[in-house]
């Protein structure tokens, strides 16, 4: 076991082995969606998503828990209550405001938005709510902040592993950002503040509330442009 800013227990093997598994989770994901026959296309692309995420976290519980016989969310510093959690989103509100200025200031562009794509209803505005607020922070956290950060950390330093951790974390949302440097620019800039929070605290609860306050911004401006029609 190690501790909040020790040497994981885990290694480069194991990464590479959690790595290999997104492109077998990708497939079997898009069969299991076929399988169930969804007819509309923002279902079948919410529902493929879910099931990446349920695949992948499968895969990474199971190198955790079964590969190496340690508990899952501790093991990943799922530590909780965390303190001042409300604080933690606040931060992330304005942590997405402050880098929405910065991309304005490196003269980004606005890119087509895949998400608003999938909104066609109120449960599709729901879900998709869901997906940005709380399953996405969740999921990304505890792959890029929870088993990530501490490995490269010890390979790096503290600072090394927060940036380098944020670099495939920012390529990760490139494809929805049509690859604009700017917009990728920022991504990694918030990423790094994540790594940040869960070095300062100890914590992937810290970061994902923190990165739950940054989407949440997106989130609402999806509900005030459904609520007025823009959607």
């Amino acid at each position: 076991m190690r501790d909040a800013f020790g040497a994981p227990f885990w290694n480069y093997e194991d990464l590479a082995l959690f790595i290999g598994s997104i492109i077998p989770c990708g497939f079997a994901g898009a069969v299991l969606v076929r399988a169930l026959h969804v007819q509309n296309e923002a279902g079948r692309t919410l529902l493929f998503q879910a099931l990446i995420y349920a695949l992948l976290f499968a895969s990474l519980y199971i190198l955790i828990s079964w590969k190496h016989g340690q508990p899952f969310w501790r093991s990943l510093s799922w530590r909780h209550p965390v303190r001042f959690p409300v604080s933690w989103v606040v931060g992330g509100l304005l942590l997405a405001i402050a880098m929405a200025m910065l991309a304005g200031a490196l003269g980004a562009k606005p890119v087509p938005d895949p998400i608003r794509a999938l909104i066609s209803g109120r449960w599709s505005l729901a879900a998709v709510m869901l997906f940005v607020v709380v399953l996405g922070p969740a999921f990304e956290e505890l792959v890029f902040r929870g088993f990530l950060l501490p490995l490269l950390v010890k390979t790096f330093g503290p600072a090394g592993g927060i940036l380098l951790t944020a670099l495939p974390f920012a390529l990760l949302h490139g494809s929805q950002n049509q690859w604009a440097w700017q917009q990728i620019t920022v991504i990694g800039i918030a990423g790094a503040a994540f790594g940040y929070a869960k070095y300062k605290t100890g914590s992937t609860a810290a970061s994902t509330l923190l990165h739950s306050g940054f989407n949440l911004v997106g989130a609402i401006a999806y509900v005030f442009q459904w609520e007025h029609g823009a959607l």
